[in-house]
């Protein structure tokens, strides 16, 4: 297989080229949101949230974690899960309204987590969190179960609440941190590794 070498680092790999696709699928499930075509919107939709579970597990399966890989990743989670969103808002807003409170509150951490990165590093936080991505799983599956089943309170309260949770510890974790690396576990690993 051909390389590329990007800072020392080959991003010609599997996992990569799945991150790819997620960014490459990002305007047309955008196109299905905005047409409303929800049928196109959930199988695309769904296909990104699959490919999402399995680069980083394949990554760090085959010995494949790079930086490069790292922040494409994190690139096409917040295309993916800003589809995944908009859907709520276009097909599903209805039964979320009632319980839009934590989704706004869930918004707001989300977004700080981002501004906190650019203001301490510059970057996007490539971080990958034990929280961050069960936290993912978890919402992935509300979201497969939200759009072919439809809506279960308890587990959209989970998803949300664990996803609001999950981001606090990552503001936290970006103060701690001297710089974006890969490999941090989360807050408890990175203060007993200070003791």
């Amino acid at each position: 297989m051909k390389q590329l070498i990007i800072k020392g680092e080959n991003v010609i790999n599997l996992p990569n080229f799945i991150s790819l696709y997620r960014l490459l699928a990002f305007p047309v499930i955008l196109y299905m949101a905005l047409t409303g075509n929800e049928q196109w919107f959930v199988i695309l939709l769904c296909a990104s949230l699959i490919s999402d579970v399995l680069d980083g597990n394949l990554a760090r399966y085959l010995k494949l974690q790079t930086n490069f890989g790292a922040a494409l990743d994190n690139l096409a989670d917040i295309c993916t899960y800003a589809m995944a969103l908009l859907g709520l808002f276009v097909f599903k807003w209805d039964v979320i309204e009632p319980h839009a409170l934590i989704l706004y509150i869930f918004l707001t951490v989300f977004v700080l987590s981002y501004i906190v990165s650019f203001a301490r590093f510059g970057k996007i936080p490539g971080l990958h969190l034990y929280s961050a991505v069960s936290a993912g799983y978890v919402q992935s599956i509300f979201f497969f179960i939200l759009f072919v089943f439809g809506f279960y309170p308890w587990m959209y309260y989970l998803a949300v609440g664990w996803g609001a949770i999950a981001y606090i510890e990552k503001i936290l974790v970006l103060f701690k941190l001297d710089d974006i690396r890969i490999g941090v576990k989360g807050l408890y690993w990175l203060c007993k590794k200070d003791k």
